[in-house]
This record gives structure tokens, C-alpha cells and sequence, in this order.
């Protein structure tokens, strides 16, 4: 399913060590003036707005009080507002799922549980927005973020994944009157309910026949060990499987030095295909990757009700979106 030129091309310029190589004053200055335009201050008011006020967390078993729809529906009211107001038209897909129950005999970053047949079933929704590619529409390059907060647990879910949520609509935000040569997707999905509706959207991908030649999944950037958080480091790890993932990784690490981020960045290859990435790798889209701020994840509050919007390392998510952008707009603009 992926587009094999598309690929070739992604090969060819990571072996020659420059991206892009025609028009590249030109593009440079493009791609710079695009990550220049990413706001810390725009992602923290997204995260404190999905994570603390007015929304405590982001699932589908807790309705506030006074309030008709439960929090997962809010979220995705507030996230299809913001990209209807920047002009993109969001498609709405339903998954049906269940909330994980809690198991406290585990330990606490794990306490999640399979559901029992008789529990509740909802229906949990991907939201997509595009920009249509001028040149080469069938080609995609998607990024996608979970936008579900833990369903067994009261946690506000800042680091996971709130603040991948809000880096994937700044991206969206950045590149609302961009004319990208390829379509450039976004996709806000959900990880904490069973079945992950990642899954879903990769699948009906597949069977459509769309030509993804990229994926990149916000989960956790800017998130640390408590030892880096002191240090003040801005870390990204950028988490492959495939080959094509691996290639990915090298492109992050070249638009870090190129356009001088300030990252200090790494690339891991894991063992199978995981997180929402992953679902896409076994539908078959095996360029896909994920930038996650640690690896393996270290943040201390992982799955817990101390993950709150004020301990997310903002200034570092911000960085990781500034790279994550120069490397779809880098891989945009090829020929």
C-alpha cells in the first residue's frame, strides 16, 4: 500500500545527506519561516484546556456534572472547533469500545484491565482533517495523536497525551494556509479505550487504498525522567520498526542539526509495532514512526493522577513539533 516512488525518493535523499536538493535556498527559507510560526504559549493553552480547565481528563465513563456529554466528547467538540475555525473540514469516524477497568493490584503504571462483556460500550470517534496536496493529492503524510485520557483512572493525561494532541493540532494550526504538494492528514485518535480506534483508521485506510508515505505519531514529547526534567535537557526520541521507519528517524535527525532545533535527539528501534504507529505498520504502512520524549517512556507520572498540565516540559513539546514539521514539510517538498 505504500507508494514505492514516494519511498524511493525518501532513500535517495537521506543517502545523499541533503534534503531538499532542488529549489533548496528556497525551500530552506519555507520551511523555516513555517517552524518560526510554532507557539509554545498557543500548545500550553490547548494542554490546559484538554487536561485541567475545563476538561479533568478526557473519557468517555466521566461526564462533569451539569454537563450532557462526556469528556472525550468535549474534547473533540473543542479540537473539531479549533480546526473548523482555521478553514478544514473534520470528518468524524466511530469505533465502538470499552472503558479498561482497573486492576490495583498491579503496579500503579499498569493497572489497566481487559473489560468484561457486560460493561458499557460507546462509541469513540476519529477526527480527521486535511490539507490537499497541489501537486501529488494521492500521496499522504499523515500525524496523528491519541487524544484519550486513561478510562480506569481519574488521571488528566497531560503528558499522555494531551500534549501530543496539542502538538498535532499546532500543526494543523501552522499549516492551515500552507499548499502542500502532498496532502498532508491529521488524525486524532484514542489509545486508553479497547479497542484502539488507531487501529481502526489504519485498517480502513488500507482498504480504501490510500497512499500513506509517512506517519508520524505525537505520544509523550517533551516527556522525561524526572533526572532529565532537572537537568533541563530537551529530549526527542524518534521510535521506528521498518526500514522505513528507520529513514524517518534519520530525517529527524538531520532537520534538528539543519535548522538548528535544539533537541537533544535520538532515534530507537523497537522490537514489534506498537502504540498508533504500530497499527498503521501492520495495516501495512510501514514508514511510520513515533516522537515520544523518552524511550524507554520515563515519565515518573505515567498513567497517574499527577500527569497535570503544569509538570509537561512545554518548551521541549514545542521543539518536538518544530522538528516533526520540518521533516513533513522537508518530505513534502521533494519531487
Amino acid at each position: 500500500m505504500i507508494c514505492r516512488n514516494s519511498l524511493w525518493l525518501l532513500a535517495a535523499g537521506l543517502a545523499m545527506g541533503s534534503w531538499p536538493c532542488a529549489g533548496e535556498e528556497n525551500n530552506d527559507a519555507a520551511i523555516r519561516k513555517r517552524i518560526a510560526e510554532v507557539s509554545a504559549a498557543r500548545i500550553s493553552s490547548h494542554v490546559f484546556y484538554l487536561a485541567k480547565d475545563p476538561l479533568p481528563f478526557r473519557k468517555l465513563n466521566y461526564t462533569r456534572p451539569g454537563q450532557e456529554k462526556n469528556t472525550l466528547y468535549e474534547a473533540d467538540e473543542f479540537l473539531a472547533g479549533k480546526l473548523t475555525s482555521w478553514g478544514y473540514q473534520v470528518q468524524r469516524e466511530g469505533v465502538r469500545v470499552q472503558a479498561f477497568r482497573c486492576d490495583p493490584r498491579k503496579p500503579k503504571q499498569h493497572q489497566y484491565a481487559p473489560p468484561r462483556p457486560e460493561d458499557p460500550w460507546y462509541t469513540a470517534y476519529n477526527l480527521y482533517a486535511e490539507r490537499p496536496g497541489q501537486v501529488r493529492p494521492d500521496e499522504i503524510i499523515l500525524a496523528l495523536a491519541h487524544k484519550d485520557s486513561q478510562s480506569w483512572v481519574d488521571s488528566p493525561g497531560a503528558n499522555d497525551n494531551a500534549i501530543g494532541t496539542a502538538g498535532v493540532l499546532e500543526l494543523a494550526c501552522v499549516l492551515a494556509r500552507h499548499a502542500p504538494r502532498r496532502t498532508i492528514r491529521f488524525l486524532f485518535c484514542n489509545e486508553e479505550h479497547t479497542p484502539w480506534t488507531s487501529v481502526a483508521a489504519a485498517e480502513n485506510a488500507r482498504r480504501r487504498g490510500d497512499r500513506i508515505v509517512a506517519v508520524w505519531n505525537l505520544d509523550g514529547i517533551g516527556a522525561k525522567s524526572a533526572e532529565d526534567a532537572a537537568k533541563g535537557v530537551k529530549t526527542n526520541v524518534t521510535a521506528f520498526t521498518t526500514p522505513e521507519g528507520e529513514r524517518l528517524a534519520r530525517l529527524m535527525a538531520e532537520v534538528n542539526a539543519r535548522y538548528e532545533i535544539g533537541l537533544l535527539q535520538r532515534s530507537a528501534k523497537r522490537p514489534a509495532p506498537g502504540d498508533d504507529d504500530g497499527s498503521f505498520v501492520r495495516a501495512g504502512f510501514s514508514a511510520a514512526v513515533v516522537n515520544i520524549g523518552s524511550w524507554p517512556y520515563a515519565d515518573p507520572n505515567y498513567h497517574a493522577e499527577g500527569d497535570i498540565p503544569e509538570r509537561c516540559d512545554v518548551e521541549n513539546a514545542a521543539l518536538a513539533v518544530r522538528a516533526t514539521l520540518a521533516a513533513i514539510l522537508t518530505l513534502d517538498m521533494e519531487n
